[in-house]
């Protein structure tokens, strides 16, 4: 004979018999089954380690539908701090390493940017030298953003290959820390 009441068998069995709409519920709100299954995953054991406090005039449905409101809220609050954390990371990383690294890149690229055809030249000089995202970028362009994605990544390309033209094995290491014997790296 089980030592579980019978009330409580059959809070979980309604819950149980739930797991779908629980599912949907959940995904409605974080958009992704894998995230909600972890919730939901949660939120089971929290109706468990509280069961007691479930009344008898209450729907147990309705219970967990609270539980599980309070676990999208939480995730969302614990979302917001680990981005935040990263904004910081990231910020402070910027701060302290790339001055270094802007420093030490290879000249040569300058050179190798400035031949470039027009259009690529403009992608590169705009999106990944000052910082101007993609779509203000295609916006500026008069083009669609997936257009502006081809041309930043055939101009990456070229830059890429004349770079290995130029500067040979140090371009293999991103022209890190330059060692290449072009005129304009000395």
């Amino acid at each position: 004979m089980s030592s579980q009441p019978a009330t409580s068998r059959e809070t979980a069995a309604r819950l149980a018999e739930s797991h779908a709409r629980f599912l949907n519920f959940l995904r409605a709100r974080v958009g992704d089954t894998a995230t909600a299954e972890d919730i939901l995953q949660a939120a089971y054991l929290k109706a468990i380690q509280h069961g007691s406090e479930l009344r008898e005039t209450e729907s147990s449905v309705a219970w967990f539908y609270r539980i599980l409101r309070n676990a999208v809220i939480d995730h969302y609050r614990q979302s917001a701090t680990r981005a935040k954390a990263m904004g910081n990371a990231l910020a402070e990383w910027k701060e302290e390493y790339e001055p270094e690294l802007e420093a030490q890149v290879c000249v040569c690229i300058q050179e190798v940017v400035r031949d470039l055809k027009p259009e690529y030249r403009d992608a590169i000089e705009q999106v990944d030298l000052a910082g101007t995202s993609i779509d203000a970028f295609a916006s500026a362009q008069h083009t669609t953003s997936n257009n502006a994605y081809v041309r930043l990544h055939r101009a990456r390309k070229a830059v890429a290959q004349k770079l290995t033209q130029v500067c040979g094995t140090c371009a293999t290491h991103k022209c890190i820390d330059c060692t290449c014997k072009h005129p304009t790296a000395q």
